[in-house]
């Protein structure tokens, strides 16, 4: 048991660790690269490696400021949206009761953290940084999925699935408020979108509590807070 736990504790500071030097910019290297989109077309054209073949989809295509504040305002709340989800699955993992769910959220936080660096990748080539705010997010997000791993398994993923629901809904929400030659957000945004949506139906057949409309109002509440200020600040 005492070699289970110190087990645990130990993927937790690793995580800690990786998350923090990815909202720090040092070290933010995906395990995945960007996805990128073919030029000239709206087709996903996959996955690619470095800097000057990500900006290749947007040549031709350049953006005025305005716009770009714009986007990077958008890309600024995924960005604090993927902090947070970092923080709950640092939670909800140290929290699991079972090696299973335990397993299934490290999986879904790998695929996360990806997010959370082409978010950060955007934002630089746009010329902006994160919010300011990202550890406040980060620490009520902490709180939370703390508190859902506490209340067991099915809670837990219950908190997940309806947290990637709600996710799905604000990218769909950005997908058609970013500027239309923005089109390197927006192949990474359809990506993170794809893949909340697998996060949360991985979260159902694994059990998850189905929550009463309440509790995913006071949950969409606070999402609403922090992606209207994360915008701005």
């Amino acid at each position: 048991m005492m070699s289970t736990q110190k087990g645990g504790l130990d993927k937790v500071v690793q995580r800690f660790d990786r998350l923090l030097r990815a909202a720090c910019g040092v070290g933010n290297r995906p395990a995945r690269p960007v996805p990128v989109v073919a030029p000239g077309t709206a087709t996903l054209a996959g996955l690619c490696d470095t800097r000057a073949e990500a900006c290749a989809a947007d040549a031709g295509q350049a953006m005025t400021a305005s716009e770009r504040r714009h986007a990077a305002g958008l890309m600024r709340v995924n960005h604090a949206g993927e902090v947070c989800a970092q923080a709950l699955y640092i939670g909800q993992s140290f929290a699991a009761r079972t090696p299973d769910t335990r397993a299934l959220l490290d999986r879904s936080a790998d695929e996360e953290f990806d997010h959370l660096v082409w978010c950060r990748t955007r934002l630089e080539e746009l010329g902006h940084g994160p919010s300011r705010l990202d550890p406040i997010w980060f620490m009520g997000a902490l709180t939370m999925g703390t508190l859902a791993g506490v209340l067991g398994d099915r809670v837990s993923l219950g908190f997940l699935q309806e947290t990637e629901r709600q996710v799905e809904a604000h990218i769909d929400a950005h997908l058609e408020k970013l500027p239309a030659q923005d089109v390197r957000s927006r192949a990474i945004l359809e990506t993170m979108k794809a893949e909340e949506v697998h996060h949360a139906e991985t979260a159902r057949k694994a059990g998850a509590m189905r929550f009463p409309p309440p509790v995913k109002k006071a949950m969409a509440g606070i999402s609403k807070v922090m992606t209207r200020t994360a915008y701005f600040v």
